[in-house]
């Protein structure tokens, strides 16, 4: 199956974005050569970006500690597991801890690096990257991998607290809906909301399914289109049936 996520809010789209940048980053990481290590410093450059938004930080604690408070409420109920409650709780309090624990303006360590910043702004021209506009870079480059990772580590562990922070979040969000077994009648499905709170659509389809969906939501009615796969040589809407699961996430 393929899931398709398509967040309704400006929080859980940027929220999305730092998972995708986050993982991409642990990917390159893992690699020894150097243009793994490069993708994966101008993804710390895309997590900066990203995660310097003002309120990020403290959206991410006060949703944490809903969260908790919610859990809290399920202590001594007999269908739920004490360990395993015990657990999440923990597991929340030591990422609201991390992120209390950041001081000042994410990632400021980052932009008072001179020779880092100087690398991003180069990046941002297009092959502004080459050795000779950024001779020190190039040494860096050929260093031994070890070396390379071990200063990229070092770039990217300040920033961890708001990964996991936003992977508690996002978790929670996703379990919070039950998918439901629906067919768009060719390929074109439409639902009104009916005053429900929405923060994330989640459809999946079959891994061969031909086709992928083009959703457009807000408070009163969700649309779906199921586009061909195939937009070079046959572009449009599909002209069939098409049977997906769909299911509405809310913390």
């Amino acid at each position: 199956m393929i899931t398709y996520e398509y967040p309704l809010n400006e929080r859980i789209r940027t929220l999305l974005r730092l998972e995708d940048l986050f993982d991409k980053a642990a990917h390159f990481l893992a690699s020894d050569g150097a243009l793994e290590h490069h993708i994966a410093l101008l993804t710390v450059f895309e997590i900066l970006e990203v995660a310097s938004r003002a309120d990020l930080k403290v959206d991410l604690v006060q949703e944490l500690e809903r969260q908790r408070q919610i859990l809290l409420s399920f202590r001594n109920n007999p269908q739920i597991s004490e360990d395993a409650l015990s657990g999440a709780l923990y597991e929340i309090e030591q990422a609201s801890a991390s992120l209390l624990a950041m001081a000042g303006k994410t990632g400021q360590y980052l932009r008072e690096n001179e020779w880092l910043m100087n690398i991003r702004s180069r990046a941002a021209i297009p092959g502004g990257a080459c050795e000779f506009d950024l001779p020190s870079y190039h040494h860096w480059l050929n260093r031994d991998p070890e070396l390379r990772r071990h200063d990229l580590h070092a770039w990217l562990q300040p920033l961890l607290p708001i990964r996991d922070g936003q992977a508690i979040v996002l978790r929670l969000l996703r379990a919070s809906g039950q998918p439901e077994e629906l067919t768009a009648l060719r390929g074109a499905f439409q639902q009104t909301m009916g005053g429900r709170t929405v923060q994330m659509i989640r459809i999946r389809l079959q891994s061969g399914a031909q086709c992928v969906p083009e959703t457009s939501a807000n408070k009163y009615a969700l649309n779906i289109r199921f586009m061909n796969a195939e937009t070079v040589t046959r572009p449009g809407q599909v002209d069939m049936d098409v049977a997906f699961q769909l299911t509405f996430c809310n913390l």
